[in-house]
């Protein structure tokens, strides 16, 4: 995306934040993809590392097919390698257009993908999932939406599941002006706040030139 993209696209979403709808602006991202999942500007077109390391290192038990979600699927390909490693997933986006691309890229998926709203969602969600994967959601959303945010995929946590969170990290204080938002340290622990258990912590830069500094982290619910 050049400059003068770039100044349009937070122009839109500064817009829709304004007038109470914080997520409203993503699907017009998708719909001027026009149908080609590889034009989604912000798609990296391969699954989280992270969450795949963590997968093939808690492989689950022979016989047994838990339940997952991705928050904010986009192109699905996170959903994709949840389901790849014998979840039985949901995948979901606020944006119909996302969720066209990804039944379009995956005609033949076992992966449910439904258009779905973070803030008014089935209530059969509620502890619903042995794995909730979020990434980058909470990030783009102002305000008390995060806080709102966090606590509904918290909640979306089975007993004894776990939230698997990715995003972008920034130190308290820095970087307040910018979008999207990333993530502080006092910020992410909200999810233990949110009665779920630290089972793993990592921070790290990414691969980009410059590095973008990131958090992975693993929440648990006793």
């Amino acid at each position: 995306m050049d400059e003068a993209a770039r100044r349009e696209f937070l122009r839109m979403v500064k817009a829709h934040q304004e007038r109470g709808d914080p997520s409203g602006w993503c699907d017009q991202v998708y719909r001027d993809a026009g149908g080609d999942f590889t034009a989604v500007f912000w798609a990296d077109l391969v699954p989280n590392p992270y969450l795949v390391s963590w997968l093939e290192e808690h492989p689950i038990s022979t016989g047994s097919e838990p339940r997952a979600i991705t928050i904010g699927c986009g192109v699905g390909d996170d959903a994709e390698a949840l389901s790849a490693h014998g979840y039985q997933v949901t995948a979901f986006d606020i944006s119909p257009a996302a969720i066209d691309l990804c039944r379009r890229r995956y005609p033949d998926s076992r992966v449910e993908y439904v258009v779905a709203d973070l803030f008014d969602h089935p209530e059969n969600w509620v502890h619903g999932f042995d794995l909730v994967f979020e990434c980058n959601t909470i990030q783009v959303l102002p305000g008390e939406y995060r806080l709102r945010a966090l606590n509904t995929i918290a909640a979306m946590v089975a007993p004894g599941g776990v939230a698997l969170v990715s995003c972008r990290s920034r130190n308290s204080g820095e970087k307040e002006d910018t979008f999207p938002l990333p993530l502080d340290r006092p910020e992410i622990d909200g999810f233990v706040r949110a009665g779920l258990r630290e089972d793993g912590f990592v921070a790290y830069d990414d691969d980009q030139n410059p590095p973008v500094p990131h958090f992975f982290a693993c929440y648990r619910r006793p």
